[in-house]
Parts: structure tokens; C-alpha cells; sequence
């Protein structure tokens, strides 16, 4: 008896002295989503983001609520339908199909009066109060997007996109980077800045794309900016990202491990108490 007694007390004591797991989810779309679809990547991808903490982290469990292609008003219309869950940490990180599809980006008065999913401000109130409604005592970090070069979808060509060098339907990528740093400092959440703070610029994004020599016709190694300016078709043109071209992005868009690294750490950095 004494003996079950003193096994009881033991599993108790672990039990009492166990760390308390921090539960996560992600929202986002393919940068978030691809942590767990690396065959999506041509295999060129080791660990996203996720992994990278929950690894260095084990008490941190992770859900990944990233959507291919989606975006902010994707999300928000789509809010009650996604099978969000209470957790301890929620991180958003949307915006570059926002900039891409031309949503709206609306202003801040969007966001403070609860406009609706009609711009990109407003779509984010939509999330953000949800999260709120999930456990008001959560810790929400956003993450804006990352630069861009130009993207070209590794299984399929003709899925392809200019970068954040110029605008979108009058609208640039950085203006949807600063109306997240805009909703951070609203709602007094951390901000993730990675558009200005990362070190991910356009001239990094990749080595070269390579492309035809509209001259020769011959394929060369171009770097940016020169590559802007030099024509890709896909349905005769080789991919123009072979794996040495990959750099902070495999595919001009998608981070490569070295750029999950760079999301990983600047994330580690805003998560008060993870260290």
C-alpha cells in the first residue's frame, strides 16, 4: 500500500513540475502553409518557420492555419468556417496576396470602425476580433509580408508574378507592409516587420534568374534589377530558377531555409517569454 502510495505522490510531483506546453496557431497563407507541404516545393525547403521554433522550442505546439494563395479578406470572410481554436499565441502573417489580387487597402479608420472585409484594414479587424473572441488573454504577433522578386511557380510556369519593384493596381507591397506596423501600434500588438527590417530585398531574393538573351537567344544568368527588364515566356522558357539561383527565396517568393531561418528568429525576438 505504502508502496502505491509513494508511486502516486512521484506521478504527482512530474506531473505538477511538467513544463505547460504554449500552444500556437499560424495564420497565413503559402509561406505558412508550405512548413508542412515541402514536397509543394520541389523538395527545396527543409523546415519553415514553425518548425524551426517548435524544434528549438518543444513546449510550443503549433497549428498551421495557412491557406494557399489566400488572403486577408479570404481569411476574414471565411473566419467562422476555418476551425479556429483557442491558444495561447496567435500569429498573422498575410498581406502579399492582398497586394497581388489588388484588394482594396482601405486606411485605419477601417479597422477602428469595424468596416468589414471590404479592405484589407477592415479584414483585419475581422481576424483580429475573432482571435479576441477565442481567448481575450492571447498573445497576438502580426508579421507583415516580405519583399518580392519575381515569382515563378516551380510546378507550373505559367503561375508567375512581377515583384514588389513596382505597384499592383496603384497599390505597393510596402503599403501593405505599413498598415500591419499601423494596426500593430493600434491594438499594441508586436510587429514582425520583415519588408523593412530582414535584410530580404529585392537584390537578394534570388542569385539570377536565368532567362534568354533576347539577343542570342542564348540562356544567361541575370541579376536584379537587370532581370525586370528581360522577357519570360512560359510555355517555351526553361524554369528560370535552377537550385543555385535560390537565395533568401527558391522560387523569387517562397522563402528558402535561409529565409525561414531569418522569419524564425526575427519571430523568437517579438515572442515575449519564448527565450
Amino acid at each position: 500500500m505504502l508502496k502505491l502510495v509513494l508511486q502516486a505522490v512521484l506521478l504527482l510531483a512530474c506531473v505538477a513540475t511538467a513544463p505547460r506546453k504554449t500552444t500556437w496557431t499560424a495564420i497565413g497563407d503559402s509561406i505558412t502553409y508550405l512548413n508542412d507541404h515541402k514536397d509543394e516545393t520541389g523538395n527545396r525547403v527543409t523546415k519553415g518557420y514553425l518548425t524551426l521554433i517548435s524544434e528549438k522550442y518543444p513546449d510550443v505546439e503549433y497549428v498551421n492555419q495557412g491557406h494557399n494563395g489566400w488572403t486577408s479578406v479570404n481569411i476574414a470572410e471565411k473566419i467562422e468556417s476555418l476551425g479556429l481554436v483557442k491558444t495561447d499565441v496567435y500569429t498573422i502573417f498575410l498581406g502579399t496576396n492582398d497586394w497581388w489580387q489588388g484588394k482594396a487597402l482601405g486606411t485605419i479608420s477601417d479597422y477602428e470602425n469595424q468596416n468589414g472585409t471590404s479592405t484589407i484594414y477592415g479584414a483585419f479587424r475581422v481576424i483580429t476580433n475573432k482571435l479576441k473572441s477565442l481567448n481575450k488573454n492571447a498573445k497576438v504577433i502580426l508579421i507583415t509580408p516580405m519583399q518580392r522578386g519575381d515569382f515563378v511557380y516551380i510546378n507550373s510556369s505559367k503561375n508567375n508574378a512581377y515583384g514588389s519593384y513596382k505597384p499592383k493596381k496603384e497599390q505597393t507591397l510596402e503599403q501593405v507592409a505599413n498598415a500591419i506596423v499601423e494596426i500593430g501600434k493600434y491594438e499594441k500588438y508586436p510587429v514582425v516587420d520583415l519588408y523593412h527590417e530582414s535584410g530580404m530585398a529585392l537584390d537578394n531574393m534570388v542569385n539570377f534568374k536565368r532567362l534568354k538573351d533576347p539577343q542570342t537567344g542564348e540562356y544567361k544568368n541575370y541579376t536584379y534589377p537587370e532581370y525586370t527588364n528581360i522577357p519570360f515566356d512560359p510555355e517555351k522558357d526553361e524554369y528560370p530558377y535552377p537550385v543555385e539561383a535560390g537565395n533568401m527565396t527558391y522560387d523569387g517568393l517562397h522563402p528558402s531555409d535561409k529565409g525561414y531561418e531569418i522569419i524564425a528568429n526575427m519571430l523568437i525576438e517579438k515572442w515575449e517569454g519564448l527565450k
